[in-house]
């Protein structure tokens, strides 16, 4: 381990313990935060953590089309939303989170189509908790954090929720009409739960600043121009007063409708891709996935409480097509047209137990057994030829976690054993990879991952806290393989399948008073074995492992002016380097691919009356210089005004009147400023204005 700033902070606040007890404080902090495994309050975890509740969510639907969004617009450490039916480029402190439905992994590591945000309609999500930073408790794939959806549970008694919005453009009110309705039933009596709810939407165009429709996303899909729907239940039964047991399932579906077609920009001369009505070549592209668990509970089991899930998902995402030199072979023709799709299925178990106070101490233990299988294969729709092959990941993690309070001071520390198993058969590459034969093999890895950290309550305002975690991943083994060119290769031997390490360090400090609340946060990221996404000139991305370096800050503050006013802003400022000459130097920025732009949030909230209540966010994205010789990778930053007003009528339910991108600004999207070509050079939403009413009882 490095002595970097935040190690030194580490051993500072370690050293504390000699001092003399403090008096005991009393912390007024009951927000558990379930994806870190075990049953304790936010404020004792040695790291950045924001919990989204479901009225913050509630409220952001109203200014926002997707989880992404909801994620852009309130974690500034999280990357713009790309406003499209992908999550590629949006990185949590410039690396990828781990999406999580209860617990169940929804990104697929082997082939990262990146479509994982898109798994679950909002309206099933009771929260949403963010670890930012590397952590391995989760196990694979949360190199830049952990995402956790957290979904709806039963109430007393039967309860039933309706809902209903539309939502346009002013400009452009016939293309741009979204409908979305559904209704949610809860029920806990006796010894069952029951959670049912069903959501349909109907999304129309999306329209720039300008009043033009956006283009769309022809290759990695669009959640503009789509039908989606998502079919909801959770079923609980208690078998004793120690012992229960959950099923849950969700199948969400989302497919473009394919009415219209995209006429590409020029980047250059600052013309956006735009949309015109009209018949896209080949099948619309679709995310299909459904995500299911059982699991076990039992409270007073060895004197501690065990949870053991058993899950399962399988996941389809269809993609976009072109006539790509990628795409090309004799055999099929000449100027082919073809799309990808990439299957992915996954079971496993994970099993929790969690012992508190061992023998009448202030020690806590967590350990576990986790187990996932994930096969994954990526293949050309439109002629059936496998462009990844079979490919099956088998995967074994024990872990133990260990936490003690000492007076003021919660220590904590733990490790995770990986060892996993990469099964690839012979195969051979696409024509344009030269049909090159690639012996198949079994390769494997072996990885012990640390955490350890500290959180020293100051008083009961006050907290300082630091940390040490190790993250694992694996570098996109599917576009690894997929484009294999060299003859005489071997999956067992071939280096770009080690797994990416990597290390966060973090310290921060926090404050929670009766009015003020503030927090402040520095993190350093780094990998050895990066995997970096370069593309080539038909924007097909290919895995790049050098060496990565990532440091930032993390700012918000909250002030309640009055019992009925509260302003509060939150500010991110993340910056990446990666080995370009393999000198194990980093010497070239990342690009906007990889980095967030910095942020500033601000926003005011204010309660008229009981019955009215209004939220408006400003928002902006500075600008960003890549450096000398990399100016494509260059951004104009853009600024943004989001306000919502709710009307809560009691007897009639609730209106709520939300307008994005108030001021109808126009701007081109991080992504497209800093990555896309002329094909992705899209500009944002414009003025948007979305009416909503929920009605329970």
């Amino acid at each position: 381990m490095k002595k970097t700033p935040v190690y030194i902070a580490l051993l500072s606040v370690l050293s504390s313990l000699s001092l003399p007890a403090l008096a005991d404080v009393e912390v007024d902090d009951v927000i558990e935060v379930t994806a870190t495994r075990t049953s304790v309050p936010q404020s004792a975890i040695p790291a950045t953590v924001s919990v989204i509740s479901g009225e913050e969510i509630r409220a952001q639907l109203n200014v926002a089309q997707s989880l992404s969004d909801i994620l852009g617009n309130m974690i500034p450490a999280f990357s713009p939303s790309r406003q499209k039916l992908t999550s590629a480029g949006e990185t949590l402190r410039g690396r990828q989170p781990l999406y999580l439905i209860d617990g169940i992994p929804q990104s697929n590591p082997l082939r990262n189509g990146s479509r994982a945000a898109y798994t679950i309609d909002p309206f099933m999500i009771e929260r949403v908790e963010v670890i930012h930073g590397a952590s391995a408790i989760q196990g694979m794939g949360a190199s830049g954090g952990i995402i956790n959806i957290v979904t709806k549970s039963a109430h007393n008694g039967a309860t039933h929720e309706i809902n209903a919005g539309l939502t346009a453009s002013p400009d452009e009110l016939s293309d741009s009409a979204t409908y979305q309705a559904g209704y949610l039933f809860r029920q806990h009596a006796e010894k069952w739960q029951t959670v049912l709810g069903v959501q349909v939407k109907e999304t129309g165009m999306y329209v720039d600043g300008e009043g033009q429709l956006i283009g769309l996303d022809g290759v990695q899909g669009d959640t503009m121009d789509s039908s989606s729907y998502d079919l909801f239940a959770k079923l609980g039964y208690t078998i004793d007063q120690a012992q229960s047991l959950q099923f849950m399932i969700n199948h969400f579906d989302m497919a473009g409708n394919g009415d219209y077609g995209t006429v590409d920009g020029d980047r250059e001369a600052g013309i956006p891709a735009i949309s015109v009505a009209g018949e896209a070549e080949g099948d619309s592209p679709e995310n299909r996935v459904t995500t299911a668990s059982l699991t076990y509970h039992h409270h007073a089991l060895f004197g501690g409480k065990l949870n053991w899930q058993l899950f399962l998902q399988d996941f389809s995402a269809l993609y976009g097509g072109g006539r790509y030199g990628t795409f090309q072979d004799p055999d099929y023709g000449d100027n082919l047209f073809d799309q990808s799709r990439n299957d992915s299925r996954k079971y496993g178990s994970r099993i929790t137990m969690n012992w508190q106070n061992l023998a009448d101490t202030q020690l806590g233990i967590t350990a576990g057994l986790d187990f996932l299988n994930d096969t994954t294969f990526q293949e050309l729709a439109q002629t059936g030829r496998k462009w990844v092959p079979d490919t099956e990941f088998v995967n074994w993690a024990p872990y133990i976690q260990a936490r003690y309070q000492l007076g003021q001071v919660a220590l904590s520390a733990g490790a995770r054993y990986e060892y996993g198993k990469l099964k690839v058969d012979d195969f051979t590459t696409l024509a344009s990879y030269n049909s090159t034969f690639v012996n198949g093999g079994e390769p494997s890895f072996n990885e012990l991952l640390h955490n350890v950290g500290a959180v020293y309550q100051l008083s009961g305002d006050w907290r300082v806290y630091a940390s040490y975690s190790e993250g694992f991943s694996m570098p996109d083994v599917g576009r690894v393989l997929r484009g294999i060119s060299e003859p005489d290769l071997s999956v067992s031997s071939f280096l770009d399948l080690q797994p990416v390490i990597a290390d966060n360090q973090e310290a921060g400090i926090e404050y929670n008073g009766d009015a003020v609340s503030f927090s402040a946060s520095y993190f350093t990221s780094d990998s050895d074995l990066g995997a970096r996404l370069q593309a080539d000139a038909d924007g097909i991305y290919s895995v790049k492992r050098e060496r990565t370096e990532i440091d930032g800050f993390e700012l918000t503050a909250s002030y309640m002016l009055s019992a009925n006013t509260r302003l509060s802003a939150s500010y991110a400022d993340t910056e990446g380097e990666f080995d370009s000459d393999g000198d194990q130097r980093v010497d070239q920025a990342l690009s906007g691919r990889n980095i967030a732009p910095r942020r500033l949030n601000l926003s005011w909230q204010q309660s008229w009356t009981d019955m009215l209540l209004t939220r408006v966010q400003w928002s902006r994205l500075f600008n960003r210089d890549a450096g000398a010789g990399n100016s494509i990778n260059d951004f104009d930053g853009y600024h943004t005004v989001n306000a919502t007003a709710t009307l809560d009528t009691l007897s009639s339910g609730t209106f709520t009147l939300g307008v994005e991108n108030l001021l109808n600004e126009y701007y081109f999207t991080y992504y497209a400023q800093s990555v896309g070509g002329d094909n992705r050079n899209f500009s944002g939403r414009g003025r948007t204005v979305t009416l909503s009413w929920q009605y329970g009882w």
